[in-house]
């Protein structure tokens, strides 16, 4: 099955040898997301802001492959501080709708550029 960069202007560039995301078929893997604005490409400031931009960034790639946040089946949320998890969950639900994605959460030592909060997804395309 042949693989597909998917690229959107309106998410931040990658900032390694990576693409924004990879579509296989009707499965497309969208690399890890920090808050960063992408007309600037800095980071924005706080644990919600960042979750938020996060959010935004996930939306703008997933449109760009042809789906959006409710085609998510999985996400995993990287937090450099466990004790963030009820506003990072708060403002999730405020981007997503039942049935949910499965989910993982992880805490971690540290993320690139000293973001607060990273989150990954696979996206399943009708």
């Amino acid at each position: 099955m042949p693989r597909e960069n998917v690229h959107s202007e309106a998410a931040p560039k990658a900032i390694g040898p990576y693409s924004q995301a990879v579509r296989c078929g009707s499965t497309v893997y969208l690399a890890g997301q920090i808050g960063l604005d992408p007309s600037s490409m800095e980071l924005v400031s706080g644990i919600e802001a960042q979750t938020r931009r996060v959010f935004e960034n996930l939306r703008a790639v997933a449109q760009a492959a042809g789906g959006d946040l409710g085609d998510f089946a999985k996400l995993t949320i990287y937090l450099v501080d466990l004790r963030e998890f009820g506003r990072v969950n708060d403002i999730m639900a405020s981007y997503f709708k039942a049935p949910y994605p499965a989910r993982a959460t992880l805490g971690v030592a540290s993320l690139p550029r000293g973001a607060l909060v990273e989150v990954d997804a696979i996206m399943h395309l009708e």
